[in-house]
């Protein structure tokens, strides 16, 4: 029978100590929204960090985590790097973010509530010379602002940055809620470079992450609702995107999920979120606004398509 082994951090600990596999990864704080990125003989992810008093209320997310491992085992916690109030036209929400490398320069794609001028979710850069920072705001404004895209009502529906960044160095930045949407970036990761398109993908709700495997793109995104992550191929980056099924399932006590995509030393390895943490000291559990992020193998057909995952409390053993 399988078990999750409960492992305590006091804050005080939170930057040295390390945790150990087991799925959820981290027991001591709630993660979210995770988006890992390779560099060298390391994996860094990056989280969102709940903390919201109970799962009866709605999400509560100020600044981004950072931990790193070189064996996908064992974790070393950062604490947070950035906060959703370092961008000074921002008002608050650290959902979904993305960090990406280029020219030795690193490149964090940020959800954040917007001020007034532009009233709703906006899209923001940070940029720093080490994959922990310190970051700054690499532009001082919003990359991309909510009365840019007009597809839907809400004012969420420009959230959840993935970036992609093809073999002939072109980059790509995809996002969206409700309507999956994609736009080129320029060179320097800071500017739009031509009009925001609009990808066919059936059953979409958010969370995109775009990768590519071999000869294929893969395009993975959250779908439905409770969500399960749905997948689709292409043989070009710009579609079309053949649907081809569920890649991962609900994920235990929480109506979200989000997903990274990454391989790492010859294996490859689905990250997602789940509510699974179980009470501690008194605490409530995890739930749908208490979530924390876990990691799986990933695994290929011979024919290009990938294998459901199999969710575990072990984790990479």
């Amino acid at each position: 029978m399988r078990k999750t082994l409960p492992f305590l951090l006091t804050s005080a600990l939170l930057a040295s100590t390390a945790a150990h596999a087991q799925n959820p990864l981290f027991t001591d704080v709630f993660t979210a929204d995770p988006a890992a990125m390779v560099d060298g003989d390391t994996v860094y992810l990056y989280t969102g960090h709940d903390e919201a008093p109970n799962n009866n209320v709605f999400f509560e997310m100020h600044d981004w985590l950072a931990f790193s491992t070189k064996d996908m085992k064992t974790w070393t916690p950062h604490g947070p790097i950035l906060k959703a109030i370092d961008f000074k036209w921002a008002t608050g929400q650290a959902w979904a973010a993305h960090m990406i490398k280029r020219n030795d320069k690193y490149y964090f794609f940020v959800t954040v509530r917007h001020d007034d001028t532009h009233p709703g979710f906006a899209i923001g850069v940070a940029v720093a010379d080490s994959p922990l920072g310190p970051f700054k705001d690499a532009i001082g404004h919003a990359l991309l602002t909510n009365d840019m895209t007009t597809q839907t009502p809400n004012d969420w529906d420009d959230i959840d940055p993935a970036i992609f960044i093809d073999d002939d160095g072109q980059a790509y930045m995809f996002f969206g809620n409700l309507v999956p949407k994609y736009v080129k970036l320029k060179d320097n990761m800071t500017e739009l470079d031509g009009d925001i398109k609009v990808v066919d993908l059936k059953n979409y709700t958010e969370a995109s992450w775009v990768h590519k495997h071999g000869d294929n793109y893969y395009y993975s995104y959250a779908c439905e609702f409770p969500e399960k992550i749905c997948y689709a191929m292409s043989k070009n980056v710009n579609g079309p995107w053949e649907y081809k099924g569920i890649l991962n399932e609900i994920a235990g006590n929480s109506e979200t999920n989000h997903q990274s995509i990454i391989d790492f030393k010859g294996q490859s390895y689905f990250i997602y979120h789940t509510g699974a943490v179980p009470p501690q000291n008194g605490q409530e559990s995890g739930g749908r606004f208490r979530r924390s992020v876990a990691v799986d193998e990933l695994h290929y057909n011979e024919d290009g398509t990938i294998k459901r995952i199999i969710m575990t409390t072990e984790g990479i053993q």
